[in-house]
């Protein structure tokens, strides 16, 4: 029992000169451990017996056996932190990836903290990025810079106080538009989503984002187009867009969907049509806006959000209900439906998430998670910041206006929208 003990004293990632700048191996170690189950501790402290070899050389097998038992998204980063091997494990297992962290600026320059919010936790460690308004996909930041260029960050590779990863920025060509922000163009980028991770899939990895001053579309290609494609200026007012299967869909104010297929030789006539009209008319006492989401294959839901602005430049914005539609593919409409089921949703400015809630400890199912976002009415909240945030569950019909004590405390202290975001590939 002795030798166990000193075991798990004794740290992770011994040879690796990054880990030991960047993290302290002994507690990393122990954080991991204390989450398993007493057969997976056996398990990697008998291989360890058995080998004299380092942490950073386990066997891939037993490392998943560790992923699989980890639900924390803060324990995820932990574990891709130890290591470049561990890193390269949790790659592996992206498809497995863990619910929702939440992404709040600090107020400090370039500095952002994480939360996990099913446990009420403040990650240990500290994000270097800039002080602007981020849209996110697949765990990736899309953000614009003053000169117009569309910019990707991978927030997980760039913890303070360790060197940057190398590619944790890619840069692409400017946007080529009139009538754009320049004091904030940040806010020139209102939604935007990728269709494959642009490390790893490189080839396959589309961005396509709404962009300013009229919410239109346009697109490019990784590592294949050297500009921006527009697609119809007629088609305006786009509210959402998403990447489901081998094509995106697009939501209009209207409630209209679109379906985009980008072909090699993308002719916008065939390869853009209109999947489903709006079949509903708009409240107008609230402002409404519209989010897709994919809740399983080939299974595209839209999320309706009820807002009310109060009176004056400054004053606070309330979301007052939530109304959920499923694609009908054989009659192109949207039908209502009443439930999410085990199904935990995540929406804000980054492309909405969906989790099961049975397999993310601390969520809870058929409940909508709403984050401030940005809803071109009003740039700056004044002296309340961002405060239209909480929990709708959907068979209540009732609203928890905090998130969590910590989450509550990060967004309330920061004049920045949170964001959502979820581990990728360092």
């Amino acid at each position: 029992m002795g030798r166990r003990r000193f075991l798990r004293l004794k740290g992770v990632g011994l040879e690796d000169k990054e880990c030991q700048t960047s993290i302290n191996r002994g507690t990393a170690g122990l954080l991991i451990i204390s989450h398993l189950t007493i057969a997976s501790i056996n398990l990697l402290l008998d291989f360890k017996l058995m080998d004299s070899s380092d942490w950073a050389k386990l066997q891939k097998h037993p490392l998943d056996l560790v992923l699989e038992r980890l639900t924390s998204p803060l324990d995820y980063v932990r574990f891709s932190a130890v290591c470049m091997s561990w890193n390269s494990v949790a790659d592996d297992n992206l498809s497995k990836r863990t619910a929702p962290m939440l992404l709040s600026y600090t107020g400090e320059e370039e500095t952002w903290n994480l939360c996990d919010v099913a446990d009420d936790k403040v990650l240990d460690l500290q994000l270097e990025l800039p002080n602007k308004r981020f849209c996110g996909s697949r765990g990736w930041l899309i953000t614009m810079d003053e000169n117009f260029i569309v910019t990707l960050i991978n927030p997980f590779s760039r913890v303070n106080g360790r060197r940057p990863k190398e590619n944790s920025i890619i840069n692409l060509p400017a946007l080529l538009t009139r009538g754009k922000r320049v004091k904030q163009c940040d806010f020139n980028v209102f939604k935007a989503t990728i269709s494959a991770d642009p490390i790893s899939n490189a080839k396959d990895c589309i961005v396509m984002i709404i962009y300013e001053p009229s919410c239109q579309l346009a697109f490019i290609r990784l590592n294949k187009d050297t500009t921006w494609t527009y697609i119809d200026s007629r088609r305006r007012m786009i509210e959402d867009v998403l990447y489901v299967g081998d094509k995106f869909y697009a939501v209009d104010y209207k409630s209209q969907l679109f379906c985009i297929d980008i072909t090699t030789q993308f002719d916008e006539e065939e390869d853009v049509i209109l999947v489903a009209e709006e079949a509903f008319e708009q409240d107008k006492r609230y402002l409404v806006k519209n989010y897709l989401v994919e809740l399983s294959e080939n299974e595209l839901l839209m999320v309706k959000r009820y807002m009310f602005f109060g009176p004056g430049q400054h004053d606070f914005r309330i979301t007052l209900n939530f109304e959920l539609f499923k694609l009908d593919h054989d009659n192109c409409e949207w039908t209502k439906i009443n439930t999410l089921g085990d199904v935990a949703l995540f929406i804000g400015d980054s492309s909405t998430i969906s989790v099961l809630a049975s397999s993310s400890l601390g969520y809870l199912p058929n409940c909508i998670y709403f984050l401030h976002d940005w809803d071109r009415q009003r740039i700056d909240f004044g002296s309340r910041g961002p405060r239209d945030f909480g929990v709708y569950n959907i068979e209540s019909k009732k609203f928890s206006r905090d998130v969590t004590t910590h989450a509550a405390a990060l967004m309330k202290m920061s004049n920045r929208t949170p964001i959502w975001t979820q581990w990728t590939v360092l």
